[in-house]
């Protein structure tokens, strides 16, 4: 099954991916020359720094590679607007039990950040508000507990 990531998402992968290509590797190979032009690979700490580093490259450009490979791209413009919360969506939650109003995007798991307000499809919050519309209460099993929230707003931005 392909991960759904959006667009916004899979353009900061690919904008990695192309940094690490023609910034970094270029960059790591000039810097094993240099390391190999001192002598003795043996005992030569910058040498041995470099590959390593060059391989966490490799290792990255190839996880970055078979993410995109894997992934179906979604737009959250494009989608229709249901009034349903989707992938993609934002949401404006209001904690039943008082609080502050707390917004979420439910994105990809390669792009969720709880502190900017990015969370992965997969995580309980998403799943608990797939399919939700504006008014209903949601039950999340959270870490520290339940928690009830109900839906203020659902936008596809």
């Amino acid at each position: 099954m392909r991960a759904p990531i959006t667009l916004r998402g899979a353009e900061k992968l690919r904008e990695e991916l192309r940094k690490l290509k023609a910034e970094d590797r270029p960059a790591i190979i000039r810097a094993i020359a240099d390391a190999r032009s001192h002598g003795d690979l043996s005992e030569n700490a910058e040498y041995h720094a470099a590959r390593e580093q060059q391989g966490f490259i490799e290792g990255r450009i190839k996880e970055i590679e078979q993410r995109l490979a894997n992934s179906q791209v979604i737009d959250p413009a494009s989608l229709p607007d249901t009034g349903k919360v989707v992938f993609g969506a934002t949401v404006e939650l209001a904690p039943v039990d008082g609080g502050p109003e707390v917004s979420y995007q439910i994105v990809g798991d390669d792009e969720a950040d709880i502190r900017r307000g990015l969370v992965s499809i997969n995580s309980p919050i998403a799943r608990a508000l797939i399919g939700r519309t504006v008014g209903d209460e949601v039950e999340v099993a959270a870490p520290g507990g339940a928690r009830s929230f109900e839906v203020l707003a659902v936008r596809l931005a």
